[in-house]
This record gives structure tokens, sequence and C-alpha cells, in this order.
């Protein structure tokens, strides 16, 4: 129930600060993204205040703690490199981004007030998760299937 309960307040914080700080505004995300119009260095400002609260509480406290508050254990990456797979990804995301004008935290808060356009990237945003989760699983499935001929080559 904790787990929920912080859940809840965490989802709520964030959409408040997406709704107050004006990014759920596509006009105002692509401004950013526009270096050669009129720029709107606002979301700087937004970036910048969040990453001012969570580095110190980061710092001094999660990197201290033994494990989560709502998790048996702390799940992080055990990739340390870049590789074409984060590369790919990291602009497809930059093209969505770009495209629609808005990312995908602000895509749920703005759920809310109906818009055609927004719910139409959810669900593109869902699709597209799920075919990535498919392309990936295929991926592996043919990585670790050449694995084991080249094993039994071996052999």
């Amino acid at each position: 129930m904790l787990t929920r309960v912080v859940a809840l307040i965490s989802g709520l914080l964030f959409g408040l600060g997406m709704m107050v700080s004006g990014m759920v505004d596509p006009v105002r995300v692509i401004g950013f993204l526009d270096f050669a119009g009129q720029w709107d260095p606002s979301l700087i400002f937004v970036m910048g205040g969040a990453i001012a609260v969570f580095m110190p509480i980061y710092f001094l406290v999660v990197r201290k703690m033994a494990k989560p508050v709502c998790e048996a254990d702390f799940h992080l990456s055990k990739k340390q490199t870049v590789d074409g797979q984060l590369v790919g990804g990291s602009v497809l995301f930059g093209l969505g981004w770009g495209i629609a004008g808005i990312c995908p935290g602000p895509a749920l808060t703005s759920l809310s007030g109906g818009n055609i356009g927004v719910i139409l990237f959810v669900v593109s945003m869902v699709v597209g998760t799920w075919l990535g989760c498919q392309v990936q699983r295929r991926l592996e499935s043919e990585s670790d299937s050449q694995l084991k001929v080249s094993k039994a080559h071996m052999n």
C-alpha cells in the first residue's frame, strides 16, 4: 500500500510541476527546440529546478541508503557503455519530442485535457513501446540462437 501511495503522490507532484511550469504546452517545448527562430529558454529553468531539488537528496540520502523505502532493492542499469541501442533510442525519442513538441511525462499529464492530438501521441507512444519490446525480444532470441549454434560448431 505504501508503494501505491508514494507512486500516487509522486505522479501528482510531477504532473502539477509540469502544468505549473507550462511544459504541457507543445508550443513552449517547440519554442525551446527552435534555436533558429524565437528560442524560449524556459525549459532550461524547469530542468535546472528539478536537478536542484534532486541532486542534494540523491547525494545526501539515496546513495547512503541500503535499500529503497518501497522496494526490496534498487533497480539500476548494469550497462556502463554507450551502444547503438542507446543512441538509436535517444535519436527516436528526440525526433518524437521535436515533431510533437511534447515528451511522455507531460503528454500523460495533458491527457486530462482531452486534446485529440495528445491522445493520439500517447496511443502512438504505447504502440511504439510495445513494438520496441517485440523487436528487442526478437533480437535477443536471435542472438541467443546464434550463440548456441556457434557453441555447437565448436564442439
